[in-house]
Parts: C-alpha cells; sequence; structure tokens
C-alpha cells in the first residue's frame, strides 16, 4: 500500500510541474510580448544585427513573437541617432531592418544601459 502511495504522490507531483509549465506556456502566447534574450546567444545577435544596421550601438536582444519577421529583434541605435529593429533568423543572419518607431516606449533608459554588451560603435 505504502508503494502505491508513493507512485501517486510521484504522479502527482509530475502532473502538477506539467501542468504549471502549460500555464506559463499559455500565458506567455496570450500575452503576445516579446521575451529578451541573454547571454552568448544576445551578444552574437548584437555583432550581427550592428553590421546589418551599418554600424551603431546594439541596445535591446528580444526574442521574436509569431507576428514578426525572424527569429530575434535586435534595437540598433546609429550614430546619427536613428534607431532601427534589425530581424535575424534563427541562424542570426538578418532578414530584415526597420525604422524603430517606438522610441518613446523604450523600455530601458538611455544612459548606456548596453556598456559590455558586445554593442560596438562606428568606425
Amino acid at each position: 500500500m505504502k508503494r502505491l502511495n508513493r507512485r501517486f504522490a510521484v504522479v502527482a507531483a509530475a502532473a502538477a510541474v506539467l501542468a504549471v509549465a502549460i500555464l506559463v506556456g499559455i500565458a506567455q502566447a496570450v500575452s503576445g510580448s516579446e521575451s529578451s534574450v541573454s547571454g552568448a546567444i544576445a551578444k552574437k545577435a548584437r555583432a550581427a544585427a550592428v553590421v546589418a544596421a551599418g554600424g551603431g550601438t546594439a541596445r535591446e536582444v528580444e526574442r521574436q513573437d509569431e507576428g514578426g519577421a525572424g527569429v530575434y529583434e535586435v534595437e540598433v541605435r546609429r550614430a546619427d541617432g536613428s534607431q532601427v529593429e534589425v530581424h535575424l533568423d534563427a541562424q542570426l543572419k538578418p532578414v530584415g531592418v526597420v525604422a524603430d518607431d517606438d522610441k518613446g516606449s523604450d523600455k530601458g533608459s538611455d544612459n548606456g544601459s548596453d556598456k559590455g554588451e558586445g554593442g560596438g560603435s562606428d568606425g
């Protein structure tokens, strides 16, 4: 009987973990928001985006939602102050560069929060 209770507990715990994972996935899908990317892939994406934009500083890397072109979206500020979004595929190849028109909704401050992340500069 104890063995049956132990099995039941293990199955119940596994079901609970699965349910939480499903709920988190649904919440992310419903929210429609893009998620930030960090680590080595973000550093590589920043470098690729700066090249595709013709120079500048990469500010933010996000995983693209289902409706957008590419897999990653990188905001790049050019030397002239303009900002573009560079869309990259899974292999970090550019699939599009568009003017970034949401400067007013910038998630971070414009005080150099991207230091040390492989952004780069013109020149």
